[in-house]
């Protein structure tokens, strides 16, 4: 495809490529995104804070961003026996995953966002870069982007020797639907955000959109998240091995955790959290579970290419910043690129450095926080029987 001085290629289809597309779309330039997923990204399942770089980027582009989470109006810190030891005037909105993807894909052209589509090979000769698929196709631009998550093959095409690593916990995560969680545990949880900490861990949760993006009352979802110690060596392997006995990266969804250790995670929730966040894992029929990681890159500008989102810098989660710090990354870009008049070398070399110490210090803030909550008392797990896991 013959280039026009203003056409970006933006490998993965996920949040952090969608951003980057419709902000490019929005300063005049042609985009076409590739996801190497053979279909149409579905529930990935979860919540998300949402922050104003999120908020910023949808009224850029004409999102509508009038409804885009549930607010909660408070936090709430619970005691062991329930009851609420602090509450805090806190509001926040919190989204979901799914609600986020599809405004950017009902936004994004179809005839432009392509599936299935796996990078082999990125070639950049004079003002041009090319993206060769694995299927034999290629696709020539004047920038491409790198928006393809933590195993970045554009990021493995440049920085071959920057990895993630593993922090030394991992988030269990489920939801439940409003209508499914017993009375007085609902009462408690609805439009807040509530904590449970105790040593080594601590537990989560918020609600956000229902099916079909739906934020009416009682057709929500209770979103939980809970951070568990487990040793890299001997423990993480048989957690990341799903029910069908395929091992797992980083992650496993939901329905397909193994039911040993699904049911291990229900036994310790029932020893160690607060009665109410007991019965949410328990109502929960789908849990799911990611390692947490650190990631962080000494350089996001290759040329013509630009790595955003998780494929540069992964933030601990409860900088509640990886969405954010995508669409931040993505704002900054179109910015760069109007203020150089769409001269991309020069435009990203403006854009690199800020972006660089944006992620560098969301890392730090990250690993302070979580450090902190799960490694102050050691790396064991806490519990009389946390040893059968």
């Amino acid at each position: 495809m013959k280039t026009t001085g203003k056409r970006a290629i933006v490998i993965g289809g996920s949040l952090g490529g969608l951003f980057s597309g419709i902000m490019l779309r929005s300063i005049g330039w042609e985009v076409d995104i590739y996801e190497r997923s053979a279909h149409d990204l579905d529930s990935r399942g979860g919540g998300i804070v949402l922050q104003p770089d999120v908020v910023e980027a949808f009224q850029r582009v004409g999102i509508e961003a009038q409804a885009l989470g549930v607010v909660a109006h408070e936090r709430y810190y619970l005691n062991p026996d329930g009851s609420i030891a602090q509450p805090m005037p806190l509001r926040q909105t919190l989204t979901s995953w799914n609600l986020l993807y599809v405004s950017m894909r009902r936004h994004f052209p179809s005839e432009h966002y392509h599936c299935g589509k796996c990078l082999s090979d990125i070639q950049q000769v004079g003002e041009q870069v090319s993206a060769i698929f694995t299927d034999g196709t290629r696709d020539t631009a004047d920038l491409l982007i790198g928006a393809d998550g933590p195993n970045s093959t554009v990021r493995q095409h440049f920085l071959p020797d920057s990895h993630y690593r593993y922090a030394g916990y991992v988030a269990y995560r489920g939801l439940v639907n409003e209508a499914e969680l017993e009375q007085e545990a609902a009462a408690l949880f609805t439009e807040r955000f509530v904590f449970y900490q105790f040593p080594s861990s601590h537990i989560l949760q918020y609600v956000i959109p229902g099916e079909h993006e739906s934020l009416k009352p009682g057709k929500r979802r209770f979103n939980w998240v809970w951070y568990v110690n487990y040793d890299e060596t001997t423990e993480l392997p048989r957690i990341l091995t799903d029910k069908q006995g395929k091992r797992r990266d980083y992650s496993i969804p939901p329905g397909l955790l193994a039911s040993t250790v699904e049911q291990e995670m229900r036994s310790y929730a029932e020893t160690v959290l607060a009665p109410p966040f007991q019965k949410l894992v328990a109502a929960t029929q789908e849990p799911f579970v990611q390692a947490i990681l650190d990631m962080g890159v000494p350089q996001m500008a290759f040329e013509r290419v630009a790595l955003v989102g998780d494929a540069a810098f992964i933030p601990r989660p409860h900088t509640a910043a990886s969405t954010a710090k995508a669409a931040a990354n993505a704002i900054a870009l179109a910015d760069a690129l109007v203020q150089h008049d769409h001269k991309v070398t020069k435009a990203l070399k403006d854009w690199e450095r800020p972006q660089l110490a944006y992620g560098k210090q969301l890392i730090a803030a990250g690993q302070r926080l979580g450090d902190r909550s799960q490694f102050s008392h050691g790396t064991n797990r806490f519990g009389e029987k946390a040893n059968v896991l």
